[in-house]
């Protein structure tokens, strides 16, 4: 009889998470003492791990099947991002995962829908705090030399069998998606999810979301060949970021030169950009200046406030000097977008001084 290598990588993951933490009667093996609802509180960012503080290494019990015992390096062998995921530890990050958990469980972040629903934007199914369902598998090499760390980037399908849910629900999922979408329209079906059964629990939710954020934070230490050395605000910002946009984070050329401490000269040379709070500034400025910024305003300022070094020392105030900069995207026309994810000159004049010159204007 021929194996069933998925069949197999599945249980072998729920068997080793099983082992590495303690068994939740009704919980897949990623969800651990989450809350079933949506908290709108998040609170200052954890303290520091510190570095010699390890989880223990994962064992595989000894009461897997023997049949599949045998199979394990074939199964590792042919899913390396499983094992990538499966080595991920909370020491490998200075943040609380359950409290970006919390945060983008939050409706001002992702949201929290139990059925699956269209992207405002590209009408992609989404389900949970923003968990993207049909994604493919795709290539993302790393082009930064100084940077040994490797993008991961697995198709929605495998991370949802990462997160201890079956395969053939998926589908379901999917296929009642798509009738939905095919007789509602993106539109009409937005304005009746709520109307809607849910269609996976609020353990299957905060399990697909705790692997969003652990493939997330992988990507963020691939992005930055600095990770380690960010603060734990810092490091769940641009976590954050890589959770929202993915691949589309390349667009963000110059924030990702800053935050690898690179600038370019007048003569358009890279040079060695040391932190201080300029550099912070600097940085911030990179994304204030976004067409998603701008888009997406309420969010964006909660993200780039924690990239200011004294985020922990005051959130609220880290918030209020972004604020106090972004403004809203300006749209041309009736019904544009505002056009695609950029980076533009920011002007700190006072929008009176804009009506002042109107004003003057007209009675030239």
């Amino acid at each position: 009889m021929g194996v069933d290598f998925t069949r197999m990588r599945i249980q072998i993951a729920s068997a080793i998470l099983a082992a590495a933490m303690p068994a939740t009667a009704q919980y897949p093996p990623w969800y651990q003492n989450t809350p079933s609802t949506p908290t709108q509180n998040p609170a200052l960012p954890a303290p520091a791990i510190p570095a010699t503080t390890q989880a223990p290494a994962v064992q595989v019990p000894s009461t897997i099947p023997a049949q599949i015992a045998k199979t394990t390096a074939q199964v590792a062998t042919a899913s390396p991002d499983m094992d990538r995921l499966l080595a991920f530890h909370e020491s490998d990050v200075k943040f609380g995962v359950e409290q970006l958990m919390d945060i983008l469980r939050d409706k001002r972040h992702e949201g929290w829908v139990l059925t699956a629903y269209p992207d405002p934007k590209t009408a992609q199914p989404l389900i949970g705090a923003g968990f993207s369902l049909d994604l493919p598998a795709r290539e993302h090499p790393q082009r930064d030399p100084l940077n040994s760390s490797a993008f991961l980037e697995p198709s929605s399908a495998d991370l949802w069998q990462a997160a201890g849910l079956p395969p053939e629900r998926l589908q379901i999922v999917l296929g009642e998606f798509h009738g939905r979408l095919d007789t509602l329209s993106k539109y009409g079906f937005r304005s009746q999810m709520k109307a809607m059964e849910p269609q996976i629990t609020p353990a299957d939710a905060n399990a697909l979301l705790r692997i969003g954020i652990i493939q997330a934070a992988i990507n963020a230490k691939a992005y930055c060949r600095y990770f380690d050395g960010l603060t734990a605000a810092q490091q769940m910002g641009l976590t954050q970021l890589v959770y929202q946009m993915g691949v589309n984070l390349e667009e963000f050329g110059t924030f990702l030169g800053l935050i690898n401490r690179q600038s370019m000269d007048e003569l358009g040379n890279a040079v060695t950009v040391r932190p201080s709070a300029n550099y912070w500034h600097d940085v911030q400025k990179s994304l204030v200046e976004s067409q998603w910024a701008r888009l997406y305003r309420e969010r964006a300022t909660a993200v780039i406030a924690m990239f200011d070094p004294h985020y922990a020392t005051s959130p609220a105030g880290a918030e209020r000097r972004v604020s106090a900069v972004l403004r809203p995207v300006r749209r041309h026309g009736r019904g544009a977008s505002g056009g695609t994810l950029r980076q533009a000159g920011l002007k700190r004049g006072h929008p009176a001084t804009a009506h002042k010159k109107a004003a003057r204007k007209r009675q030239d």
